[in-house]
């Protein structure tokens, strides 16, 4: 691992640096695009790649305040914004959400990122809501992510819940993956009322899964996501839908890990992608 004098050094000495996207829509690189790199890393790595912006993951068991100090010194450093910070995961035996919010305050992160294993809305709901009024303190907003194989299942769950904690800063978190993966369209998302929905994240996949099952589920969200263009999932129809929100780009990914094992290389391939799928819609 680096210290933080070498992340600096990554940001500024690099001999072939890819400029910034110059586009009206927020680009920002996500966390688990980069799970062999730690957060201050990260933020080294995307920034030099050019990504105007990136996604912080928080690990419970390593992050402290000195984590929190170097983040935003590269952040700083940088230019960097830090679209969001993730994950809490709400459970029956509680959650790190009050440390997670803490830490976005300390970084200067816009988005808490929240998931539910819980089945019951109403505790969702409620915990949500207590997020909410934490994070509103500082100015962060919260958004509420649904997965097919977690309790807040598909977009309907989602907004149900938002909309009932009724909080000028809670949102919905949509990933193209799940979108599709749980029935959801591009017309549900040109549907919703657009002041609940900050940031979308994007990525790729074949139109349908073969493996279906809850493990299957899991094997692609974790390890099956592909560039833009390079499955089936109607992403331009999304785009459209949401014309104005920023993009998160996640992509975990064996095959682009492989493909591109130096993380700054993969950063740079991850951007590049975005740059021809864009160019080619506004052809």
């Amino acid at each position: 691992m680096l210290d933080y004098h070498d992340f600096w050094r990554l940001t500024v000495v690099d001999d072939n640096p890819t400029p910034k996207v110059g586009s009206d829509r927020l680009v920002s690189l996500a966390a688990g695009t980069m799970v062999d790199v730690g957060p201050e890393e990260f933020v080294a790595i995307a920034a030099t790649a050019g990504w105007p912006a990136v996604g912080i993951w928080f690990d419970p068991a390593t992050w402290t305040d000195r984590t929190a100090a170097h983040v935003r010194q590269v952040l700083d450093d940088t230019g960097t914004i830090a679209l969001d910070i993730e994950p809490v995961i709400l459970g029956p035996d509680g959650d790190i959400g009050d440390r997670l919010i803490d830490a976005a305050i300390d970084v200067g992160a816009r988005h808490v990122l929240v998931a539910s294993r819980l089945d019951d809305h109403q505790l969702v709901a409620d915990r949500f809501g207590a997020l909410c009024d934490r994070a509103a303190t500082a100015g962060v907003s919260v958004v509420l992510e649904f997965l097919p194989i977690f309790g807040i299942r598909n977009l309907g769950d989602a907004l149900g819940v938002v909309q009932a904690v009724a909080r000028p800063n809670a949102g919905v978190l949509v990933d193209t993956l799940h979108l599709a993966r749980s029935g959801g369209s591009p017309d549900d998302l040109a549907r919703m009322p657009r002041g609940l929905l900050p940031y979308i994240q994007v990525a790729d996949a074949p139109a349908s899964l073969a493996d279906g099952s809850f493990g299957g589920l899991v094997d692609e969200a974790l390890h099956g996501r592909l560039l833009l263009g390079d499955g089936g999932l109607p992403l331009r129809d999304v785009l459209a839908a949401v014309p104005d929100v920023p993009l998160s780009f996640e992509l975990r990914s064996r095959d682009l890990m492989a493909n591109y094992p130096d993380p700054l290389d993969r950063a740079r391939a991850v951007l590049a992608n975005w740059h021809r799928f864009n160019d080619q819609d506004n052809d």
